[in-house]
């Protein structure tokens, strides 16, 4: 096939317009082209008064060479794909299955390509069933009573099941694993256009579809769930993981696991699981993370600020991502912006608030928000030691809860700039989901990080008009952004405990649902490269 780069066209433009377009860029006729491929879709709206859609297509014609050595112009080439590969499996033996802790993104991808390669992976979650989390998180959102095991932070699905259900990456992809995810999850259940789209998403409805139906598929060859489970401790014997002690959270009942592999998938909210890690000697470290509070504005103004009014009214809610580095060396950006989106309490502690941010599919709520978040340091946390990170997200999440007595505190801009509390919104209302309070979120940081917030506020509206406008609505504590600890893991993925393997964003290695399922993949690849897997080696 033929690969034609940077094709645009108005964001107006008809099928007909569009193989027209294509058939002008490689100097055929519409009927010499036999199939085309969108490979990617973006916005170019530098000009607002000429706003277009921009195509990477692959395609296919009569006389291919032909048309590819008149071809003219850089943007036209060979089309190239790069496929993804799982490696062939090893040749040492497992006792047991291998079991998965966690099934968030890194846990359910790491699961689903070790089942389908005949290693039939116990999946140990914490929380329940998305169905069940879904009912059990709204109840909390009405009723404000938590479920520490089954929130926003824990479940089938992870975090990540209540978010935008972003799937951009930054990760660096030579092996087409990015490509991977997108065709499994498109697999079970997600829109095709998430495949070429620039700035793709799936929005958590749609998302908690395409987890159960994974897990269906995962089930049937041959792999299981154990819900409602904590791992509480892992032992080993001569240095080698021989079992798991799990916690039934519904009924207490404890018991154990053989298994002599481990994959720890756990998310960045699994403090429990961090302090006992580190009570079993695993080699952890603290690291830098970012706080900050949750934004809204009018998607109106956001829309408008993106693309023209003109353009508005045409495209889908428009998102932004903005950055600063300042001069006190903290850098302030944005962080999983939900267009058309809702705040949500995503709390997993008693006594303690934590915020984030979701859309649906349709992005047709009419706030959009982000977390503007300020880098923090070790050197910024209290005490030492690889969970002082851990500390210092508590500290703000529990001055939060008390700031909003048990509810969401939130501040207008203006208001949070003075030091004053907030008695009203202004021209617009909050799109939230949980109990909510005004609070002097003034209080909540240091001088220094309130100072970088705000500094960051008034350079992103340099970028967007209005951005740092006085009735903008903050809530907070924006805390959970990424891990506060890594688990240190050596080149074939393992860590310094025979049998374990860290993964994901809660071991520190991956930011986002993408880059948690890509790091699942690797940990699969490793495991089937040292050993055999097949139907054959046990019974279920």
């Amino acid at each position: 096939m033929i690969r034609i780069q940077q094709l645009a066209l108005p964001i107006t433009h008809t099928q007909e317009q569009f193989v027209q377009k294509i058939a002008k860029a490689l100097r055929v006729r519409t009927n010499e082209i036999t199939k085309y491929k969108i490979r990617r879709q973006s916005v170019d709206a530098r000009r607002k008064s000429d706003v277009s859609f921009v195509y990477t297509v692959d395609v296919s014609v009569r006389n291919e060479k032909d048309v590819l050595h008149r071809a003219k112009g850089k943007q036209i080439s060979q089309a190239v794909d790069i496929r993804y590969q799982f490696p062939q499996t090893g040749e040492q033996l497992l006792p047991h299955p291998p079991v998965v802790i966690g099934s968030g993104p890194a846990g359910l991808f790491c699961a689903y390509l070790l089942a389908e390669h005949g290693f039939r992976p116990l999946i140990i979650e914490r929380g329940k069933p998305v169905e069940v989390r879904t009912k059990e998180v709204e109840n909390f959102w009405q009723e404000n009573v938590l479920n520490p095991d089954t929130n926003v932070q824990f479940g089938e699905g992870g975090a990540g099941t209540f978010s935008d259900g972003k799937l951009n990456t930054l990760v660096k992809d030579v092996k087409g694993r990015n490509q991977k995810v997108l065709d499994i999850f498109i697999r079970h259940g997600a829109p095709e256009a998430i495949s070429y789209q620039a700035k793709p998403h799936i929005g958590t409805d749609i998302l908690k579809q395409v987890i159960r139906n994974m897990r269906r598929q995962i089930e049937a060859w041959g792999g299981s769930y154990l819900f409602d489970t904590c791992v509480t401790d892992l032992h080993f014997s001569n240095e080698n993981l021989q079992s798991l002690a799990c916690r039934n959270q519904t009924t207490g009942k404890c018991y154990n696991i053989e298994t002599t592999l481990a994959v720890l998938a756990i998310g960045h909210s699994a403090r429990d699981t961090f302090a006992m890690l580190e009570n079993r000697g695993f080699q952890m470290e603290a690291k830098s993370f970012a706080v900050g509070l949750r934004v809204e504005h009018p998607q109106t103004m956001i829309n408008d600020a993106q693309y023209g009014k003109e353009a508005a009214l045409v495209l889908e809610a428009a998102p932004y991502k903005v950055t600063a580095n300042l001069e006190n060396g903290r850098g302030v950006y944005s962080f999983c912006m939900c267009p058309g989106g809702y705040v949500v309490n995503a709390s997993s502690e008693e006594g303690q608030i934590a915020v984030n941010g979701m859309s649906y599919s349709k992005r047709d709520g009419k706030n959009a928000n982000s977390a503007i978040i300020v880098t923090v340091t070790p050197e910024d946390f209290p005490g030492d030691g690889a969970l002082a990170g851990v500390r210092f997200q508590r500290n703000l999440e529990r001055k939060a809860y008390e700031l909003g007595s048990g509810k969401v505190p939130q501040q207008l801009f203006g208001d949070f700039e003075l030091g004053k509390l907030s008695e009203r919104y202004g021209s617009f209302t909050s799109e939230i989901k949980g109990q909510h309070t005004f609070g002097a979120l003034h209080e909540l940081f240091s001088e220094e990080i309130k100072e970088s917030f705000c500094q960051g506020m008034h350079q992103f509206a340099r970028k967007l008009k209005g951005f740092d406008r006085e009735d903008a609505i903050l809530s907070g504590v924006e805390s959970r952004t990424s891990s506060p600890v890594r688990i240190v893991r050596d080149e074939a993925f393992e860590s310094n405990r025979n049998g374990v393997y860290p993964c994901g964003e809660g071991a520190g290695y991956a930011g986002g649902i993408m880059s948690a399922a890509m790091d699942g993949m690797k940990i699969a690849e490793a495991i089937a490269q040292k050993y055999k897997g097949g139907d054959s080696l046990w019974q279920k």
